[in-house]
């Protein structure tokens, strides 16, 4: 992998999008490549995933204008299909996935941000959708993702004038779950992810498909699902040592993902 880098710590994977010079900015070879390391992780050895940028200015800076401003009408909507389909396997990757933003996430950046389960970020981030001042539109679910996390009032503002805002901002609106000082952002990253990983593994995968189903679902259909997710954890060996460990008052044993 040229652009596209994954380390593992324990159960924690590390995702680094690895194009500094370029501020991390997401071309064809960077969206190929992350799909094939997400089609390729191994959710048994990685029970949570962190996705930052290369270097301390940019967590992703956009989409590369360079090889945007040649595309057809036809070139450009599969570019688009080509982010979301990237995109969309951050979101429906079994396990949790956590952005650690650090410095600009705009457009493309901020998109993949909120494909995440968490956002969180140092003092330095900037986020935003400036694809109208180049004349097109969001095309890696911007338009769709933002309404959803923030409001739609806020998120068609922040898409129809293409203005940035800042770390503060995101935090107010719902967008981050917490700021950092830029020297915190990877620690607080990994002990979040570490907590993440403690918990048993089946219940935590199982509770990321209740809530993103769940969401697209009338609440009667929701609770539906969350009644075959709450009853899939029993039998399980985790569900077992668990409960065991909580009757009798001691810490639970390592979970075993089964």
């Amino acid at each position: 992998m040229s652009y596209i880098q994954l380390e593992q710590e324990g159960y924690v994977g590390i995702l680094t999008v690895n194009r500094p010079k370029a501020l991390n900015a997401l071309n064809s070879e960077v969206l190929s490549e992350l799909e094939s390391v997400l089609d390729n992780l191994d959710t048994d050895a990685i029970r949570v995933l962190i996705i930052t940028g290369a270097g301390d200015k940019s967590f992703v800076a956009g989409a590369d204008i360079a090889e945007m401003s040649t595309l057809s009408k036809e070139e450009g909507e599969e570019f688009g299909r080509l982010g979301n389909r990237a995109f969309r396997k951050v979101e429906v990757l079994p396990i949790p996935v956590i952005a650690a933003v650090n410095g600009f996430a705009l457009g493309g950046g901020n998109e993949l941000a909120m494909s995440c389960d968490i956002r969180i970020c140092a003092e330095n981030a900037v986020f935003g959708q400036p694809e109208v001042g180049l004349g097109i539109t969001p095309g890696f679910g911007g338009t769709q993702r933002l309404a959803r996390l923030v409001s739609p009032g806020y998120a068609k503002q922040l898409v129809y004038t293409a203005k940035n805002i800042k770390a503060p901002e995101a935090l107010r609106i719902g967008l981050v779950n917490a700021v950092y000082p830029q020297a915190e952002l990877m620690g607080a990253a990994k002990k979040l992810a570490a907590a993440i990983a403690d918990a048993a593994p089946i219940a935590v995968r199982a509770s990321k498909k209740a809530i993103n189903e769940g969401l697209e679902q009338p609440m009667d259909v929701a609770i539906e699902t969350e009644a075959k997710a709450f009853g899939s954890c029993f039998e399980s060996e985790d569900q077992r040592a668990g409960m065991k460990a909580f009757l009798s008052k001691e810490k639970h044993p390592p979970y075993q993902n089964r």
